[in-house]
């Protein structure tokens, strides 16, 4: 399948989230139904610094997480019929952060969808700063609309 890389213009037309909770910047390479390798750049004055923590701002785990599940659910928005869709995610496991995000760094991210059946992927992710890792995880996703075409009908 081709490769597509997506701008913010091309993030919001493929994805539900938005500004501030927009947890990447830009799309460098999408294989659908395989892969996603982007970024979050972190300015200084990023909205979770003011309070995550006074005198040391860092970005919490949890929106590290949230980049991850993002960047992941390109592979699956970006299949045929997709676009626009909404992806949940149900389940996170061994998942570690090694380093502090600070202001000014660039979160780069790197995705891979394991399995894709019936509306249910697995993932596995890793958020890098200056070619270190900073995070990693592996998550369960749902995109509903497809899930849902797999219930059985009412007689």
């Amino acid at each position: 399948m081709e490769t597509l890389s997506l701008d913010m213009d091309g993030l919001l037309a493929y994805q539900k989230n938005r500004p501030p909770y927009l947890m990447m910047d830009f799309a460098e390479e999408i294989t659908p139904g395989e892969s996603a390798r982007g970024y979050k750049d972190l300015p200084a004055d990023t909205w979770f610094f003011k309070c995550h923590f006074p005198g040391d701002p860092n970005m919490p785990g949890m929106l590290q997480t949230e980049a991850m599940v993002q960047m992941a659910a390109l592979t699956v928005l970006t299949l045929p019929g997709n676009k626009g869709k909404i992806v949940y995610l149900t389940n996170v496991k061994n998942i570690s952060f090694r380093r502090k995000i600070i202001p000014g760094d660039r979160l780069c991210l790197d995705t891979k969808l394991l399995s894709w059946r019936r509306g249910l992927g697995k993932c596995s992710a890793v958020g890098t700063v200056d070619g270190e890792i900073a995070c990693k995880a592996e998550f369960g996703i749902v995109m509903p609309d497809v899930l849902e075409s797999f219930q059985p009908k009412p007689k």
